[in-house]
């Protein structure tokens, strides 16, 4: 299987430092910095890149898991909203809301929320993310 890589470099201290972030494809390359983390900065932050790979993974585990289960998924679409807050003397990513709609034919509401719960378990970011808890609001369209 392949390994990814990404990469990152922080010049300066926490508040008045700088940083890059890519990916190793070259498909992301962008500044992130205190304000673009803990405020409304510009720029990125490892948590909204966590939430595009999260949002990326459920939405292709939820979309094979519907195809083997006879569906054919015309369209997913989720949102990954991670929430850094400040815990003691530290921050930490206290929980992950997943809210997700699927365009699918043919399917009852509640085998395509049986579905969504099964991608929400199965997929390898929510698995990697195991010590943060993961919410999900699932919505059949139509």
């Amino acid at each position: 299987m392949a390994v990814r890589r990404s990469e990152a470099e922080w010049q300066g201290a926490l508040k008045d430092g700088k940083g890059i972030m890519k990916l190793g494809s070259g498909a992301f390359h962008g500044a992130y910095s205190f304000s673009s983390r803990f405020e409304e900065g510009t720029g990125t932050n490892p948590e909204e890149l966590i939430g595009a790979a999260h949002a990326g993974c459920f939405s292709m585990a939820f979309a094979n898991i519907l195809a083997k289960a006879g569906f054919k998924p015309k369209r997913i679409h989720t949102v990954a909203k991670v929430h850094l807050e400040k815990v003691g003397e530290g921050f930490k990513i206290t929980h992950i809301d997943l809210s997700t709609e699927g365009d699918v034919a043919g399917i009852d509401k509640t085998t395509f929320l049986q579905h969504a719960e099964q991608a929400k378990k199965g997929c390898p970011v929510s698995q990697a993310l195991g010590a943060v808890e993961i919410r999900m609001d699932a919505k059949l369209a139509g």
